[in-house]
């Protein structure tokens, strides 16, 4: 997929998404077939605790996002990217008072940022949609469960990012994901 390509997918992906988020309770069809598919699997895990039902979840979804993350980009070029990045940051900092050569190595760097987000960007291609469906089941779901927190002060959002942060973390160590 080319630069143009790969940003029209993604863009394809974002106006999907706010329009399944938007029309989820004007179209029954949408909040039905998602609750149908996952009341009974997600939905059993959070009545059974909700508290290692939601870690289980979280955690399934970062194995998940984690592996498309893995195999929807090219790590090898990700990795080349980010020791390039890595050598043009030390060789600023050689160059600090030499403000010409820093604006040559920022304008590299640029390019370097670009191209990075341009590989790491895909796999919201996959994942887009189906994020935006298991966040509004979540809504529809948790909100049957008046004022409830986790640990007594987290909503189920919070619960939900932190801990894929937390997962996200340990899982790209462990799946040596750039």
């Amino acid at each position: 997929m080319d630069k143009k390509g790969s940003f029209f997918g993604i863009a394809v992906v974002m106006i999907a998404s706010l329009a399944i988020a938007s029309l989820w309770n004007i179209v029954p069809q949408i909040k039905d077939s998602i609750h149908y598919l996952l009341d009974p699997v997600l939905g059993s895990l959070l009545d059974f605790n909700l508290t290692f039902g939601m870690l289980g979840v979280t955690l399934i979804i970062t194995i998940i996002t984690t592996l498309i993350q893995k195999y929807g980009t090219d790590q090898e070029t990700l990795r080349n990217l980010k020791s390039e990045q890595k050598k043009l940051s030390e060789d600023m900092k050689q160059y600090k008072d030499q403000p010409d050569k820093i604006m040559e190595l920022n304008k590299k760097q640029f390019e370097f940022m670009g191209e990075m987000m341009k590989h790491s960007m895909r796999p919201i291609v996959y994942t887009g949609i189906p994020l935006v469906l298991l966040f509004r089941w979540f809504v529809d779901y948790f909100d049957k469960i008046p004022d409830f927190k986790f640990f007594g002060f987290l909503s189920w959002l919070w619960m939900y990012l932190i801990f894929s942060i937390i997962f996200s973390t340990i899982l790209r160590k462990m799946f040596k994901v750039v």
